[in-house]
């Protein structure tokens, strides 16, 4: 049974900066590994795509939002990546998940929640001002 395991979730003030980790564990394919995604849900709205990372060609795709504050990145195991996120502000409120296996590679949109097979049970972020 695949698993993502989130971690690195914690409450800082506005201005802080924070690193998410992702892991997956269980049995899996090769393909888990070449799409990974970032996404967040805040209470009352519909969760969304922050960041995505194509390991193949090392593309990054972020949400205008984040841009320029988050940065997703791969660990030296294949099975991690990592969301660091700077200058965090009140609005970066919410559960924040890690996505893996890419479904269909040839409908790939990285920020799109079904465009992957897995997601994790989330770690949660606090900025407070």
């Amino acid at each position: 049974q695949v698993r993502l395991e989130e971690s690195g979730g914690d409450s800082v003030e506005v201005g802080g900066s924070l690193t998410l980790s992702c892991v997956i564990r269980g049995y899996m394919d090769d393909n888990i590994y070449w799409g990974w995604g970032w996404f967040r849900q805040a209470p009352g709205k519909e969760r969304e795509g922050v960041a995505g990372l194509y390991v193949g060609g090392g593309s990054k795709y972020y949400a205008d939002s984040v841009r320029g504050r988050f940065t997703v990145s791969r660990g030296k195991a294949r099975n991690m990546i990592y969301l660091q996120m700077d200058n965090l502000q009140p609005e970066d409120t919410a559960m924040y998940y890690c996505a893996a296996g890419v479904n269909d590679p040839n409908d790939y949109f990285p920020l799109r929640e079904r465009t992957y097979r897995y997601f994790g049970q989330g770690t949660q972020v606090t900025v407070s001002s």
